[in-house]
């Protein structure tokens, strides 16, 4: 089966074929880092880090470039707001932020992570050709501004299926020196208050580019006039791609081959949003538990659908994520070391089947479930068998608990436990021996009263938290 992704443009699943066989040039638009990141942030980039693990599981090499929008009018005003900070700092300071918190997640770095900033050449020359095309004009009040005209093209409007006359106006830039109230920025000459820092010098005056032809220039300058996936949030389908594809194609280029979009977060049944205050920072949901388990959180529902996050979500993940645990735990200790083990079929097809991620868990909970009846039953060497397929797929996915990157510096601190673990079973194995039931039942007790599971088995006694 091969794999098929639903594409945006298209609103249909469609087998993929990259345009250069083997090879996968994927472009997905990262974060304007005005402020610190919250669980969209997160969620979103997580999405595309699955994808890009499936794609190299399944023998694909790919080049993924997620840029940093560090020059923005939102930049420009948080940094104006706080009064302290040059705008160029408050981007570097919260880029990095959103890299640590992609980092904890385990979020693989991109292939290339370019900022804005460091295209400008390139957005003009795109301008350019957009003006010697007939799709672009200086604006007529000798702003220095330079607008995208959406009636000279006449697929504005087709990655969205909306027609120009129904849509919003383009709030980018002021309106005076439009021609349609749709068409949008690609160059902002400098106005009075801006920033000396935040200018270049293009043919229409001293300015900063627009934020759509930002992705068009760093997209096709890493990847080619043509490259095989755009992604991004749902919520930059418009006016952000839609508006990106026009100007691409419009100049020329062929662009993104498939358009793929995550859903949103939603808390409390509500879209997160910083207008209705209910936006959850990054930094809050990586207090409140493992990073791994975070992970497998945000990474657990089917892209295309919004994430609910409610006020048991992360006891849920963290009890399903524990039940693996536990599976895993209970087999090296009876078969020792797993051996390396491809995905099963089922769980293939469900990735392949638009990055199907519950029906790929699914998979590896039915192989759980299997492996600890395995266990009960003594037949380790099916219940190791098939630990090896669970950590393949956990693997691919990115949540392998047995996967030094989740390593903790805690890893002293378990060291003592388990040393003053093996002492306590001994005595109690010592007692048990000595017929003094009523001491090892009460060391039993103690253990259970916080919150340690102790298990007899044919191999001796073993240790768990909570039975994990």
């Amino acid at each position: 089966m091969s794999i098929r992704l639903f594409d945006s443009k298209e609103q249909a699943l469609r087998d993929f074929s990259p345009l250069t066989p083997g090879r996968v040039g994927m472009y997905v638009c990262g974060p304007t880092v005005q402020s610190s990141p919250h669980v969209g942030h997160l969620r979103s980039a997580l999405v595309y880090d699955q994808l890009r693990r499936w794609l190299t599981h399944e023998g694909y090499q790919v080049t993924l470039v997620r840029n940093v929008t560090d020059i923005d009018d939102k930049v420009l005003d948080n940094a104006k707001a706080g009064g302290v900070e040059e705008w160029w700092a408050l981007a570097y300071r919260m880029e990095a932020e959103f890299t640590a918190a992609y980092d904890l997640l385990g979020i693989q770095r991109p292939t290339y992570e370019p900022r804005a900033t460091a295209s400008i050449p390139e957005m003009i020359a795109i301008i350019e050709r957009l003006i010697e095309r007939g799709h672009a004009y200086p604006a007529a009040d000798s702003s220095g501004d330079v607008y995208f005209d959406t009636a000279s093209w006449n697929a504005y409007g087709e990655l969205t299926n909306q027609k120009p006359a129904e849509m919003e106006a383009a709030a980018d830039a002021d309106p005076r020196g439009k021609k349609a109230p749709q068409d949008f920025a690609l160059w902002k000459g400098h106005k009075a208050g801006d920033p000396e820092s935040a200018s270049w010098k293009s043919p229409w005056g001293a300015g900063r580019p627009g934020w759509h032809i930002e992705c068009s220039a760093m997209s096709t300058k890493y990847l080619g006039t043509s490259f095989d996936i755009h992604g991004g949030g749902l919520d930059l389908r418009f006016p952000h791609h839609e508006n990106e594809l026009a100007q691409s194609a419009a100049a020329g280029d062929g662009f993104a081959q498939y358009w793929l979009h995550n859903g949103l977060v939603s808390v409390g049944g509500q879209k997160m949003s910083k207008s209705l205050g209910n936006s959850v920072f990054a930094a809050d949901l990586l207090d409140k538990a493992k990073p791994v388990v975070l992970r497998y959180l945000l990474g657990s529902a089917q892209y295309r659908s919004t994430l609910e996050l409610h006020d048991g979500a992360i006891a849920e993940a963290k009890a399903s994520f524990e039940r693996i645990e536990g599976f895993l735990d209970r087999v090296i200790r009876d078969a020792g070391e797993l051996v390396s083990a491809d995905v099963p079929a089922a769980f293939r097809s469900a990735m392949n089947d638009d990055l199907n991620i519950p029906a790929a868990l699914a998979v590896v909970f039915d192989l759980v479930r299997s492996g600890n009846s395995a266990l009960d039953s003594g037949d380790t060497a099916t219940a190791a068998s098939q630990a090896s397929e669970v950590v393949a797929m956990l693997d691919v996915l990115g949540v392998n608990p047995l996967d030094a990157a989740w390593a903790t510096d805690s890893s002293q601190g378990d060291a003592a436990l388990d040393l003053l673990m093996a002492e306590l079973l001994e005595a109690r194995a010592a007692a048990r021996a000595n017929k003094d039931f009523a001491t090892a039942d009460l060391l039993r007790e103690r253990l259970a009263a916080a919150g340690i599971t102790i298990e007899d088995t044919p191999s001796g006694a073993h240790w768990s938290f909570n039975g994990r």
